[in-house]
């Protein structure tokens, strides 16, 4: 299908969904994002009515964007509704919701789905996201979810690791968009520090604390994205960068190493560092190291290849992307960042603009895009 049809659609397909009570912003925003998943699926699977599909998929993506809303403004309402600061515990029903909704009778992966779509208030395609699942098969899981505690007691809290992930997902979320879920996470993961005494929820929160210090600085007016090796670092939160190495370091003396702490070691070289240049990329090579010991993640994998290729070269980030699948998102983008570190120029802007087409939200691909762009500039004699 070609990208000119598609162009030729869209002022129909928002007045749809105008027609429908979208207003203009959103109905823009849900029609980029069904032309994305068109760009996906249409060379391998056109519809007979591609009209009809783009109204379909972007008023489905109009309604989720909706309900996240909603469930937020209720969240923002409650808060505001809270009784003045006095004589009060230091937690409230929310963590407990967390536990309760990570049943023991559930699988943690069917627990922690459940309970971003019921409390974190996530939409089944940002949860189908952060698993890297179609969105249809999170919708089953949800539902089996809920099928499979029907009916019993939520009396038995769930396990802690589960609750973890829950809160870690929900900042990455909110980390890359929604600021208030992020907020959120953060207090609601201290709240957990206060009550566990974990290292590795320690871990957890120096983290979030460690990349929540560089929030300001990773887009610019319009909603640009700013990779970290461009961010302005004077705009980086100090304050909670002390916090967040302070809160490392304790956990790490516990000598009980969990993911959530290397992550955060990570983190805490970028925030040590002075300027991209003086970055430690080896010391950041060996805590990929372990956290592919204690994780076996491929995202896990793809990262530490960029790092390799910071530390000894981007011939041998290539080389490291060897056990790591092509169809891993990000993929495309990574490799093309190490072919052009390598001068391999026009190898990279087919690679961005490759991974422009895949790319699951419009900053990211209106990023990918310009770098292809920049990319093909430099290739002109």
């Amino acid at each position: 299908m070609k990208e000119s049809l598609l162009r030729e659609l869209v002022p129909a397909v928002i007045g749809v969904l105008v027609r429908r009570g979208a207003d203009f912003a959103s109905a823009e925003d849900a029609v980029q994002e069904a032309l994305i998943r068109a760009l996906e699926t249409w060379p391998d699977d056109p519809p007979r009515d591609p009209k009809g599909w783009l109204v379909a998929v972007a008023w489905h993506r109009f309604l989720d964007a909706a309900r996240a809303q909603a469930s937020r403004r209720g969240r923002e309402l409650a808060v505001r509704a809270e009784p003045p600061a006095g004589p009060a515990p230091a937690t409230d029903d929310t963590l407990r919701l967390y536990f309760l909704c990570a049943h023991p009778t559930l699988p943690p992966a069917s627990a922690v789905a459940l309970t971003l779509r019921a409390v974190g208030g996530l939409t089944t395609r940002q949860i189908a996201t952060a698993y890297l699942v179609p969105e249809a098969t999170m919708a089953q899981r949800i539902s089996r979810a809920k099928r499979r505690i029907a009916g019993l007691p939520l009396d038995q809290p769930g396990d802690l690791g589960t609750v973890l992930r829950v809160l870690y997902l929900v900042f990455n979320e909110g980390y890359g968009g929604d600021v208030d879920l992020a907020t959120e996470a953060i207090r609601l993961t201290r709240q957990l520090v206060a009550l566990t005494g974990e290292p590795e929820v320690a871990g957890l929160l120096a983290l979030m604390l460690l990349h929540h210090a560089r929030r300001a600085s990773r887009t610019v007016p319009g909603g640009r994205l700013v990779p970290l090796g461009e961010q302005d670092r004077s705009r980086w939160d100090t304050g909670l960068i002390t916090e967040g190495v302070t809160i490392l370091q304790a956990a790490l003396a516990r000598d009980r190493l969990g993911e959530y702490q290397a992550q955060a070691a990570i983190a805490a070289l970028h925030a040590d560092a002075r300027t991209a240049a003086e970055t430690d990329w080896v010391q950041i090579v060996e805590w990929y190291d372990e956290l592919v010991l204690l994780t076996g993640s491929p995202v896990v994998r793809l990262n530490r290849a960029v790092a390799v290729g910071e530390a000894d070269g981007p011939r041998a980030g290539l080389a490291a992307l060897a056990d790591v699948s092509p169809d891993l998102p990000r993929y495309a983008a990574v490799t093309a960042y190490l072919y052009e570190r390598a001068g391999d120029l026009e190898h990279a802007a087919e690679l961005y603009a490759e991974a422009a087409r895949a790319a699951t939200s419009v900053p990211e691909r209106d990023h990918l895009t310009r770098q292809a762009a920049r990319v093909r500039q430099l290739l002109r004699p």
